[in-house]
């Protein structure tokens, strides 16, 4: 199975779990509105361990509904330079409630967000490995790993929003 079918069924799995929430939480209220640390810790784990499966040193950042890092978790031997390109990754899923490789075909010359990159004091990434994380409609938090290549961290910010969305109803995860 290559890199590309991996993410297809990553991001059919995460769909299928979003709808199904979308359905149940449209009538209850959201077990919680914003990331909280227990949260970021758990989900940090897991990302953690599909790196160590596919071979990537990653550092995996966490933010809150305001793009405020609440977890920044860089596994050994990570490069330095993938300290604030996760952070930044994590911090523009939020500003613009997409993933980063959503955004990057409309930052691209000729589309509609064009020089994007450039605003918000250059804070804005146009490559993959970012993904809001989402309970019912709301994007809670944001998520960016960055250590691998393009690929790489697109999979690894998939299999977390994805193990995030399956896993926000567990009663571990009350506030």
């Amino acid at each position: 199975m290559n890199t590309n079918e991996l993410e297809t069924i990553i991001r059919e799995e995460l769909n299928r779990v979003c709808i199904s929430d979308k359905q149940e939480t449209q009538t209850a209220q959201p077990a919680f509105d914003n990331m909280v640390l227990s949260i970021a810790k758990e989900l940090s784990e897991a990302v953690e361990a599909e790196a160590a499966r596919i071979g990537v040193n990653a550092v995996i950042a966490v933010s809150d509904r305001a793009a405020r890092p609440v977890l920044v978790h860089v596994m050994e031997d990570a490069f330095i330079a993938s300290y604030d390109v996760a952070l930044q990754k994590a911090f523009t899923v939020v500003a613009l409630k997409m993933s980063t490789i959503d955004l990057k075909p409309l930052a691209q010359p000729g589309g509609s967000l064009y020089g994007i990159q450039f605003t918000n004091d250059c804070h804005i990434v146009i490559f993959g490995g970012g993904e809001p994380l989402v309970v019912g409609e709301r994007v809670i938090g944001g998520l960016g790993v960055s250590g691998g290549t393009e690929e790489q961290d697109t999979h690894l910010a998939a299999f977390g929003a994805a193990y995030f969305a399956s896993h926000v109803k567990a009663l571990s995860w009350s506030k």
